[in-house]
C-alpha cells in the first residue's frame, strides 16, 4: 500500500498515512487533532529500474552490436582487387618547399 503525505486543514500539521489506493481523502483523519480536513500533498517518490527497460538500453545494445559487426567487416578479404593500405611516410612539411608544390 502506498504511503500518502497529507497535511490538515485545521492545526495545519503534515502526516503520513499508510492506505490504499482507492481510499478517498476525505475520509483521512489527522492523527493529532482527529479532524477530517486533511489535504493531500504531492511528495517526491523514488523508482528502480531494473533489466532491460532501462534508458538508452535499446540504444546501448543497437551500438555495439554495429561495433561487432564493423570487426567483423573490417577483416574479411575485399570484394574487389587488393585493400588500399595506408601511407605509412610522414606528411611533408610545407616549409622545407619539397612538398611538391613550386613557386613562381
Amino acid at each position: 500500500m502506498p504511503i500518502y503525505e497529507y497535511r490538515c486543514g485545521q492545526c495545519e500539521k503534515q502526516f503520513d498515512a499508510t492506505q490504499s489506493v482507492h481510499a478517498r481523502v476525505e475520509d483521512t483523519v489527522c492523527p493529532h487533532c482527529q479532524a477530517q480536513s486533511a489535504t493531500r500533498l504531492l511528495s517526491t517518490c523514488t523508482t528502480q529500474v531494473k533489466g532491460t527497460k532501462k534508458t538508452g538500453f535499446a540504444e546501448m545494445k543497437a551500438y555495439s552490436m554495429l561495433d561487432e559487426r564493423m570487426e567483423k567487416f573490417a577483416k574479411l578479404p575485399p570484394l574487389m582487387g587488393k585493400r588500399a593500405t595506408p601511407d605509412s611516410s610522414p606528411p611533408s612539411d610545407p616549409s622545407t618547399g619539397t612538398g611538391g608544390t613550386t613557386e613562381n
